[in-house]
Protein backbone atom coordinates (compact mmCIF):
# COMPACT_ATOMS: atom_id res chain seq x y z
CA UNK A 1 0.00 0.00 0.00
CA UNK A 2 1.57 3.25 -1.10
CA UNK A 3 1.11 6.60 0.53
CA UNK A 4 -0.91 8.73 -1.90
CA UNK A 5 1.04 11.53 -3.46
CA UNK A 6 0.06 14.40 -5.69
CA UNK A 7 1.79 14.45 -9.06
CA UNK A 8 1.74 18.20 -9.45
CA UNK A 9 5.53 18.42 -9.47
CA UNK A 10 7.03 21.82 -9.95
CA UNK A 11 9.28 22.01 -12.98
CA UNK A 12 10.26 25.65 -12.87
CA UNK A 13 13.97 24.91 -12.76
CA UNK A 14 13.81 22.84 -15.91
CA UNK A 15 11.45 25.23 -17.64
CA UNK A 16 14.05 27.94 -17.30
CA UNK A 17 16.31 26.08 -19.68
CA UNK A 18 13.96 23.96 -21.76
CA UNK A 19 10.47 23.88 -23.26
CA UNK A 20 7.48 23.55 -20.89
CA UNK A 21 6.91 20.02 -19.67
CA UNK A 22 3.56 18.27 -19.35
CA UNK A 23 2.53 16.70 -16.05
CA UNK A 24 2.55 12.96 -15.42
CA UNK A 25 -0.89 12.18 -16.81
CA UNK A 26 -2.06 9.30 -18.91
CA UNK A 27 0.35 6.61 -19.96
CA UNK A 28 1.61 5.03 -23.14
CA UNK A 29 3.24 1.77 -24.12
CA UNK A 30 6.98 1.85 -24.54
CA UNK A 31 9.37 -0.19 -26.59
CA UNK A 32 11.73 -2.41 -24.67
CA UNK A 33 14.76 -0.59 -26.08
CA UNK A 34 15.72 2.13 -28.52
CA UNK A 35 17.86 0.96 -31.44
CA UNK A 36 20.97 3.01 -32.05
CA UNK A 37 20.38 5.46 -34.86
CA UNK A 38 22.82 8.36 -35.09
CA UNK A 39 20.87 11.63 -34.94
CA UNK A 40 21.77 15.22 -34.30
CA UNK A 41 21.15 16.34 -30.75
CA UNK A 42 18.25 18.68 -31.54
CA UNK A 43 16.30 16.02 -33.45
CA UNK A 44 16.87 13.42 -30.73
CA UNK A 45 15.92 15.74 -27.87
CA UNK A 46 12.78 16.93 -29.68
CA UNK A 47 11.72 13.33 -30.32
CA UNK A 48 12.09 12.57 -26.63
CA UNK A 49 10.04 15.62 -25.67
CA UNK A 50 7.25 14.65 -28.05
CA UNK A 51 7.06 11.17 -26.52
CA UNK A 52 6.95 12.70 -23.05
CA UNK A 53 4.15 15.08 -24.03
CA UNK A 54 2.16 12.13 -25.40
CA UNK A 55 2.52 10.25 -22.12
CA UNK A 56 4.90 7.63 -23.53
CA UNK A 57 7.14 7.98 -20.53
CA UNK A 58 9.35 4.92 -20.85
CA UNK A 59 10.13 5.62 -24.50
CA UNK A 60 10.78 9.28 -23.66
CA UNK A 61 13.20 8.24 -20.92
CA UNK A 62 15.08 5.93 -23.26
CA UNK A 63 15.33 8.67 -25.90
CA UNK A 64 16.64 11.16 -23.32
CA UNK A 65 19.22 8.52 -22.37
CA UNK A 66 20.17 8.37 -26.04
CA UNK A 67 20.81 12.13 -26.05
CA UNK A 68 23.33 11.61 -23.28
CA UNK A 69 24.85 8.55 -24.94
CA UNK A 70 25.25 10.04 -28.42
CA UNK A 71 26.11 13.61 -27.38
CA UNK A 72 27.74 13.35 -23.93
CA UNK A 73 29.52 16.71 -24.16
CA UNK A 74 26.54 18.71 -25.35
CA UNK A 75 24.64 21.08 -23.07
CA UNK A 76 21.60 19.01 -24.04
CA UNK A 77 23.12 15.97 -22.33
CA UNK A 78 22.83 17.67 -18.93
CA UNK A 79 19.19 18.54 -19.54
CA UNK A 80 18.48 15.08 -20.88
CA UNK A 81 19.78 13.41 -17.71
CA UNK A 82 17.24 15.22 -15.58
CA UNK A 83 14.47 14.80 -18.12
CA UNK A 84 15.21 11.07 -18.19
CA UNK A 85 14.84 10.92 -14.40
CA UNK A 86 11.52 12.78 -14.63
CA UNK A 87 10.24 10.52 -17.41
CA UNK A 88 11.13 7.36 -15.48
CA UNK A 89 9.38 8.81 -12.43
CA UNK A 90 6.20 9.40 -14.46
CA UNK A 91 6.43 5.80 -15.67
CA UNK A 92 6.65 4.59 -12.04
CA UNK A 93 10.08 3.19 -12.87
CA UNK A 94 11.40 4.52 -9.60
CA UNK A 95 14.72 2.67 -9.48
CA UNK A 96 15.69 4.02 -12.90
CA UNK A 97 14.48 7.51 -11.95
CA UNK A 98 16.59 7.52 -8.80
CA UNK A 99 19.63 6.28 -10.69
CA UNK A 100 19.27 8.95 -13.39
CA UNK A 101 18.85 11.73 -10.83
CA UNK A 102 21.82 10.49 -8.80
CA UNK A 103 23.96 10.31 -11.95
CA UNK A 104 23.03 13.91 -12.72
CA UNK A 105 24.06 14.94 -9.19
CA UNK A 106 27.35 13.07 -9.38
CA UNK A 107 28.30 14.87 -12.61
CA UNK A 108 26.71 18.26 -11.89
CA UNK A 109 26.62 18.64 -8.07
CA UNK A 110 26.52 22.44 -8.16
CA UNK A 111 24.03 22.82 -10.99
CA UNK A 112 21.04 25.10 -10.42
CA UNK A 113 18.74 22.12 -11.03
CA UNK A 114 20.39 20.05 -8.28
CA UNK A 115 17.55 20.72 -5.77
CA UNK A 116 15.07 19.27 -8.23
CA UNK A 117 17.27 16.22 -8.76
CA UNK A 118 17.38 15.64 -4.99
CA UNK A 119 13.60 16.06 -4.97
CA UNK A 120 13.18 13.37 -7.64
CA UNK A 121 15.36 10.99 -5.62
CA UNK A 122 13.17 11.64 -2.57
CA UNK A 123 9.96 11.08 -4.52
CA UNK A 124 11.33 7.88 -6.01
CA UNK A 125 11.76 6.41 -2.54
CA UNK A 126 8.65 8.04 -1.08
CA UNK A 127 6.26 6.54 -3.60
CA UNK A 128 7.56 3.04 -2.90
CA UNK A 129 6.66 3.16 0.79
CA UNK A 130 4.77 0.00 1.63
CA UNK A 131 2.27 -1.10 4.21
CA UNK A 132 3.59 -1.31 7.81
CA UNK A 133 3.33 -5.10 7.76
CA UNK A 134 6.24 -5.19 5.30
CA UNK A 135 9.93 -4.28 5.52
CA UNK A 136 10.46 -0.53 5.90
CA UNK A 137 13.92 -0.16 4.34
CA UNK A 138 12.49 2.01 1.55
CA UNK A 139 10.71 4.16 4.14
CA UNK A 140 14.00 4.87 5.89
CA UNK A 141 15.63 5.64 2.54
CA UNK A 142 12.82 8.09 1.81
CA UNK A 143 13.37 9.77 5.18
CA UNK A 144 17.12 10.00 4.56
CA UNK A 145 16.62 11.45 1.05
CA UNK A 146 14.07 14.01 2.25
CA UNK A 147 16.41 14.99 5.08
CA UNK A 148 19.31 15.45 2.64
CA UNK A 149 17.19 17.71 0.45
CA UNK A 150 16.16 19.86 3.42
CA UNK A 151 19.72 20.01 4.74
CA UNK A 152 21.25 21.09 1.43
CA UNK A 153 18.50 23.38 0.17
CA UNK A 154 16.42 24.47 3.20
CA UNK A 155 14.92 27.48 1.42
CA UNK A 156 13.94 25.80 -1.83
CA UNK A 157 10.35 25.17 -2.87
CA UNK A 158 11.09 21.46 -2.78
CA UNK A 159 12.22 21.57 0.85
CA UNK A 160 8.83 22.95 1.88
CA UNK A 161 7.10 19.91 0.39
CA UNK A 162 9.76 17.62 1.86
CA UNK A 163 8.97 18.85 5.39
CA UNK A 164 5.36 17.78 4.98
CA UNK A 165 6.41 14.38 3.69
CA UNK A 166 8.88 13.86 6.54
CA UNK A 167 6.00 14.04 9.02
CA UNK A 168 4.13 11.34 7.08
CA UNK A 169 7.22 9.15 6.78
CA UNK A 170 8.00 9.42 10.50
CA UNK A 171 4.41 8.52 11.32
CA UNK A 172 4.76 5.48 9.07
CA UNK A 173 7.96 4.35 10.79
CA UNK A 174 6.29 4.79 14.19
CA UNK A 175 3.41 2.69 12.92
CA UNK A 176 5.84 -0.10 12.08
CA UNK A 177 7.28 -0.01 15.61
CA UNK A 178 3.75 -0.18 17.02
CA UNK A 179 2.85 -3.09 14.79
CA UNK A 180 5.87 -5.08 16.04
CA UNK A 181 5.25 -4.03 19.64
CA UNK A 182 1.64 -5.19 19.55
CA UNK A 183 2.80 -8.50 18.06
CA UNK A 184 5.13 -9.07 21.02
CA UNK A 185 2.45 -7.94 23.45
CA UNK A 186 -0.05 -10.50 22.11
CA UNK A 187 2.55 -13.20 22.63
CA UNK A 188 3.24 -12.09 26.20
CA UNK A 189 6.81 -11.02 25.36
CA UNK A 190 6.52 -7.94 27.52
CA UNK A 191 10.14 -6.81 27.56
CA UNK A 192 10.42 -6.92 23.76
CA UNK A 193 7.10 -5.09 23.48
CA UNK A 194 8.25 -2.43 25.94
CA UNK A 195 11.38 -1.70 23.89
CA UNK A 196 9.28 -1.06 20.75
CA UNK A 197 6.76 1.17 22.51
CA UNK A 198 9.61 3.04 24.22
CA UNK A 199 11.14 3.72 20.79
CA UNK A 200 7.92 5.37 19.64
CA UNK A 201 7.73 7.53 22.77
CA UNK A 202 11.40 8.54 22.60
CA UNK A 203 11.94 8.93 18.85
CA UNK A 204 8.48 9.57 17.39
CA UNK A 205 6.75 11.50 20.15
CA UNK A 206 5.18 13.98 17.73
CA UNK A 207 3.44 11.29 15.66
CA UNK A 208 -0.14 10.10 15.94
CA UNK A 209 1.06 6.84 17.53
CA UNK A 210 2.49 8.38 20.71
CA UNK A 211 -0.73 8.20 22.82
CA UNK A 212 -1.26 4.51 22.10
CA UNK A 213 2.44 3.81 22.74
CA UNK A 214 2.10 5.33 26.22
CA UNK A 215 -0.95 3.16 26.95
CA UNK A 216 0.84 0.05 25.72
CA UNK A 217 3.81 0.95 27.92
CA UNK A 218 1.47 1.20 30.89
CA UNK A 219 0.10 -2.27 30.09
CA UNK A 220 3.55 -3.75 29.55
CA UNK A 221 5.07 -2.31 32.73
CA UNK A 222 2.17 -3.65 34.78
CA UNK A 223 2.63 -7.07 33.22
CA UNK A 224 6.36 -6.90 34.03
CA UNK A 225 5.57 -6.09 37.65
CA UNK A 226 6.92 -2.53 37.70
CA UNK A 227 3.82 -0.46 38.58
CA UNK A 228 5.81 2.70 39.31
CA UNK A 229 6.99 2.81 35.70
CA UNK A 230 3.42 2.15 34.57
CA UNK A 231 2.24 5.11 36.65
CA UNK A 232 4.87 7.33 35.03
CA UNK A 233 3.72 6.36 31.53
CA UNK A 234 0.08 6.94 32.46
CA UNK A 235 0.98 10.33 33.98
CA UNK A 236 2.77 11.43 30.78
CA UNK A 237 -0.23 10.25 28.78
CA UNK A 238 -2.60 12.23 31.02
CA UNK A 239 -0.46 15.36 30.84
CA UNK A 240 -0.21 15.36 27.05
CA UNK A 241 -3.41 13.66 25.89
CA UNK A 242 -5.90 14.13 28.76
CA UNK A 243 -9.11 13.84 26.76
CA UNK A 244 -8.28 10.71 24.79
CA UNK A 245 -9.62 7.20 25.11
CA UNK A 246 -6.01 6.04 25.50
CA UNK A 247 -5.70 8.00 28.76
CA UNK A 248 -9.08 6.80 30.02
CA UNK A 249 -7.94 3.21 29.53
CA UNK A 250 -4.57 3.84 31.18
CA UNK A 251 -6.23 5.55 34.16
CA UNK A 252 -8.56 2.57 34.60
CA UNK A 253 -5.60 0.17 34.50
CA UNK A 254 -3.75 2.10 37.20
CA UNK A 255 -6.87 2.14 39.38
CA UNK A 256 -7.11 -1.63 39.04
CA UNK A 257 -3.49 -2.00 40.18
CA UNK A 258 -3.09 0.22 43.25
CA UNK A 259 0.39 0.36 44.79
CA UNK A 260 1.01 -2.15 47.51
CA UNK A 261 1.44 -0.60 50.98
CA UNK A 262 4.97 -0.59 52.33
CA UNK A 263 5.57 -3.29 54.94
CA UNK A 264 5.40 -2.11 58.56
CA UNK A 265 8.80 -1.81 60.27
CA UNK A 266 9.67 -4.65 62.62
CA UNK A 267 9.60 -4.00 66.34
CA UNK A 268 12.92 -2.87 67.69
CA UNK A 269 14.21 -1.93 64.26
Amino acid sequence: MRIPLSRSIALALIAASALPIAGCAGGGKAKADIPYVARDVGTLYTAARKRLDRGEYKTAALLFDEVERQHPYSIWARRAQLMSAFSYYCDHSYTESIQSAQRFLSVHPGNRDAPYAYYLVSLGYYEQISDVTRDQKITQQALDALGELMRRYPNSKYAADARLKVDLVRDHLAGKEMEIGRFYERRGQWLAATLRFRTVVDQYQTTTHAPEALLRLTESYLALGVPEEAKKSAAVLGANYPGTDWYARAYKLIEQHPPKPAPAPKAGA
